[in-house]
């Protein structure tokens, strides 16, 4: 029998344990438990069991609730009718932060560096200690302060005599006389010029010629550093000077002089000076000019004027030039090309970097694809070259900020040699010992030591949470669902709290097994410094390092909520007779495939080189299960969701994104009819979808509550049992069952409407029963319940079965899409496809699915496999992205991407049957896979 603690709740200290005693949230069946807090805590079971319920809807809503109850009355007004989680008592609870799988931002301008708030702190830094360097002499620009000059003054010998100036600008509407005359009336009696002193008075009689340099003496005094009226004096008298002097003030002291200028300037440039704005891509002032801080712009795509890399100069490469009447722009380089050494006859893609740029600015020899351009602009007039130019243009990076989104001068300010526009388009593994080793005066450290710690330890978690190969400037909507979960995690790191609770939702998710090792110290260090992290999650690795595993079940839905199990590793694989228990001690496991699917056909793609792909060519064999693996970063989801999907996409006449970089598409692509991406987005948009609408199967179930006698008596019709019509719903929540209130300042809350208490329907339409069940009843039924209740029903049975052979049983057939995790949303989108006669009309579908085993225990695995095997027995092609070994084993090709993430990734490591790849040496996704086979 499982083993469960032997613990007297009642008689536990709450310093030393957070207490939950008996929970009924969702499907919890009067749970209680004590966690002991500053540990590491792994909640498991099988989906659908109760783990977030437990985890999120009442611990953390309740450390949610706690916090906001000690918020002021004004947000309280709305909080008496908070729900409190339904549970006996809750004690020794902690501030709570959630860490969920979000899909992430879709705001096209937000990036790794905005999101960590790393950027923030960056602008800051730089605004208070950067130095500005002009780009002509390469010298520090500053500016002259009244200290300054006062300093500069008071540091000559004693008794020196000094004359403070300012220089004369006349005013272009009046005479010298008549300036002369207004200096008098400001009262002042001098002026230099001609290297001498002149009074005003006298001038004014005399009519003299000046010259063009005419001072206006502002005070002149004998040095003695002892008195101190004479520095308060000597400063007011230097702001007179600038003010007078428009930002300039001159200084003559025996022989010499020093000119001092309160204006930002140098080698006859005006710099701006650095503020937090100047550094901001998002705010007018300091944005890019050219592409107006998004980085890109309108311009000739490199990759559509040289589509075939392989090809040489000679062979015409370069598509404008091909034609006829373009060719005169080929032929200089083609005959004058051995003069500067050109080889004319190497493929492109073999030439040096400079090589490759020579082609576009050329040289004396020749006009580079630039001036190309430039004469097409020049003639637009004619429609020919219009079409021309148009053929040729795309998405560019931006010329002016190389993409990293600033104005251009931002890159003058710098700090230990490096500007922001350096930093955030270095990989982070770069950017880290930068701020490791930044040398820093006294001054300086004074001002930045925080700033420079903040920025080094948000990145050190970045890299830590296997983030490393991203740059800062990274777009925030091109990551991964896995990637953006864990940026969560590193800004939640960066921000330190201790004595909190961190609640996690399966953050491997999108992680090789290679980068969970880093992911489970960085959860450790949260541990240590005095937090209690409760991690809800599948992978065995993450098991093992828990302090405690708790295991929820037996089953899942209806079927579960029982606490299991709590204990160590050791003892859940000793004595756990539960499916986490039997699946980690072995004696249940995924079976590994008879024998592998062989194959004849493939779709082949040819060089990719989208992100950080290297030059690929991979085929994709039809008809058997693909599986596509390697390290986070390593290049899967460009491959797959940049290339692969669009090109098959457009070739169905479907208006895809823009496909990534690649050569050509070639292979049996024609025997695919249709492409579906199941991926993890929210089915449906609003939250009135739900499972049971979406396969299809409400509408059989309105049709038997509209045959029942009652219905037809009181003339119901189908359409009254809808929440989505008017008609049966009930009104004043539209058949949301719920109403929400805006918080203004805080998260949106919903409550169960009170006219209908949460059961969507009008009391006449929830008097119609079918087998003592009221349509709203059915409704709040699990799709396990629901299959056993319609078991005389054939037409719900078979569209409701799918839905359970996906693992799915345990959700309701009510529940609002919004409440599905994106493992159980791209599920319900399997099932959909499952469903008879979904799939009758098209054979040949080509499925992409992205980490279908997200948010799945090792049992429900085997479920999802049977399910995507079955696809394939139809005469469908599957291709997986995925991390996860049992789904990689049993895969009937393998395709690897690495070895590393970023810039280091992108090559392909390898293709072939899991057997083979368990062979290799020195390979990441072999070392895990040899256990599992």
């Amino acid at each position: 029998m499982a083993k469960i603690p032997d613990y007297n709740l009642d008689e536990l200290d709450a310093r030393q344990n957070i207490i939950i005693k008996g929970a009924r949230v969702n499907n919890l069946k009067n749970l209680s438990v004590a966690l002991p807090r500053n540990k590491f805590i792994v909640v498991t079971g099988l989906s659908g069991s109760g783990k977030s319920s437990l985890a999120f809807d009442t611990l953390y809503a309740e450390g949610q609730r706690m916090y906001v109850e000690s918020l002021s009355s004004y947000a309280r007004q709305f909080l008496g009718r908070m729900d409190k989680p339904e549970v006996d008592y809750i004690k020794g609870i902690s501030p709570a932060i959630a860490i969920e799988q979000k899909v992430s931002i879709k705001n096209n301008r937000s990036t790794v560096g905005t999101s960590t708030e790393i950027y923030d702190y960056l602008k800051l830094l730089y605004a208070r200690i950067g130095k500005t360097y002009s780009p002509v002499s390469g010298q520090v620009v500053q500016k002259d302060t009244v200290a300054d000059v006062v300093d500069f003054i008071f540091s000559l010998e004693d008794e020196a005599r000094v004359m403070i100036l300012a220089p004369l600008h006349l005013q272009t509407d009046r005479t010298l006389a008549k300036e002369l005359d207004l200096l008098l009336q400001k009262g002042y009696s001098r002026i230099y010029a001609n290297g001498q002193v002149y009074f005003i008075e006298e001038l004014l009689e005399n009519g003299q010629d000046l010259g063009k340099e005419v001072y206006i003496l502002v005070d002149r005094a004998v040095i003695y550093k002892s008195d101190e009226d004479l520095a308060f004096r000597i400063g007011d008298s230097v702001q007179t000077a600038f003010y007078e002097g428009h930002g300039e003030c001159r200084v003559i002291y025996g022989e010499q002089e020093r000119v001092f200028s309160d204006r930002f300037e140098l080698d006859g440039m005006v710099f701006e000076e650095p503020s937090v704005n100047f550094f901001s891509f998002n705010n007018p002032y300091g944005a890019c000019q050219t592409c107006e801080g998004f980085g890109s712009v309108l311009g000739i795509d490199p990759d559509l004027v040289i589509p075939d890399k392989s090809l040489t100069i000679y062979e015409g490469a370069i598509a404008p030039w091909r034609s006829d009447k373009m060719n005169e722009w080929v032929q200089p380089l083609l005959k004058n090309g051995i003069r500067f050494d050109f080889p004319i006859h190497r493929p492109y893609s073999e030439l040096s970097e400079a090589e490759q740029e020579l082609l576009w600015t050329g040289n004396k020899y020749f006009e580079g694809l630039n001036d190309f351009f430039k004469h097409l602009q020049s003639q637009t007039h004619k429609i020919q070259y219009r079409v021309m130019l148009s053929r040729y243009r795309g998405r560019t990076t931006c010329p002016d900020c190389k993409g990293s989104r600033l104005r251009k001068d931002a890159g003058y300010v710098k700090i230990d040699g490096k500007s922001i526009t350096d930093l955030v388009l270095l990989p982070i593994t770069e950017v880290l010992p930068f701020f490791e080793n930044l040398q820093l005066s006294e001054h300086e450290h004074k001002v930045a030591d925080r700033l420079v710690v903040e920025v080094a330890n948000r990145l050190g978690y970045l890299n830590r949470v296997g983030l490393g190969y991203l740059t800062l400037n990274r777009l925030s909507n091109t990551l991964s669902g896995g990637e953006s979960q864990r940026i969560n995690l590193a800004t939640s790191l960066g921000s330190a709290l201790v004595g909190s609770m961190y609640i996690l939702d399966e953050p491997s998710i999108g992680l090789h097994p290679k980068d969970s090792e880093q992911l489970i110290g960085v959860l450790r260090s949260l541990q240590e410094i005095g937090n209690t992290v409760i991690v809800v999650e599948h992978e065995e690795e993450m098991m093992k390092a828990a302090d405690q595993l708790i295991d929820i079940g037996p089953e899942a839905g209806s079927g579960g909520g029982n606490l299991m199990f709590q204990g160590s590793f050791e003892e859940m694989t000793q004595t756990a007779e539960t499916y986490t228990g039997k699946y980690l001690s072995g004696k249940m496991e995924v079976p590994v495939p008879a024998e592998r699917r062989k194959w004849r056909n493939a779709i082949e793609i040819v060089g990719a080189r989208e992100n950080n792909l290297k030059n690929l060519t991979v085929k994709f064999p039809l008809n058997v299960l693909t599986v596509v693996t390697g390290v986070s970063g390593s290049g899967k989801s460009t491959l797959i969701k940049k290339i692969l999907f669009p090109a098959m996409q457009k070739l169905h006449g479907a208006t895809a994104e823009a496909t990534g970089k690649f050569d050509k598409l070639q292979g049996d692509y024609s025997k695919i009819e249709h492409v579906e991406f199941v991926d993890q987005n929210p089915i449906g948009k609003s939250s009135r979808s739900n499972p049971v609408t979406y396969v299809k199967a409400y509408d059989a179930i309105r049709t038997l509550y509209a045959d029942q006698p009652l219905a037809k008596s009181r003339g119901f019709k189908p359409s009254h049992f809808s929440f989505n019509i008017e008609g049966g719903r009930c009104e004043v929540c539209q058949g949301e069952g719920q109403v929400k209130i805006e918080m203004q300042f805080m998260a949106d809350i919903f409550l169960t409407c009170e006219s209908c208490n949460g059961q969507r329907f009008k009391q006449d339409v929830l008097d119609i029963k079918y087998k003592e069940k009221s349509i709203s009843e059915v409704l709040d039924m699990t799709i396990a319940d629901s299959i056993t209740f319609f078991a005389d029903q054939p037409k719900i049975v078979e569209r409701l079965k799918p839905l359970d052979d996906v693992g799915l049983g345990y959700i309701r057939l009510g529940q609002s899409s919004n409440t599905l995790s994106g493992g159980e949303a791209q599920r319900v989108k399997l099932a959909s496809f499952l469903t008879k006669g979904a799939t009758s009309h098209h054979e040949n579908i080509l499925f992409i699915f992205d980490e279908p085993s997200t948010g799945l225990h090792f049992h429900d695995i085997s479920k999802l496999l049977k399910a995507i095997n079955a696809l394939i027995e139809n005469g469908n092609t599957v291709v997986i992205i995925e991390h996860n070994m049992d789904i990689i084993k049993s895969a009937d090709w393998l395709i690897d991407l690495g070895p590393e993430g970023g810039k280091n990734g992108g090559n392909l490591l390898f293709t072939g049957t899991p057997e083979e790849m368990a062979k290799l040496e020195n390979n990441d996704t072999a070392r895990f896979l040899k256990e599992k086979l």
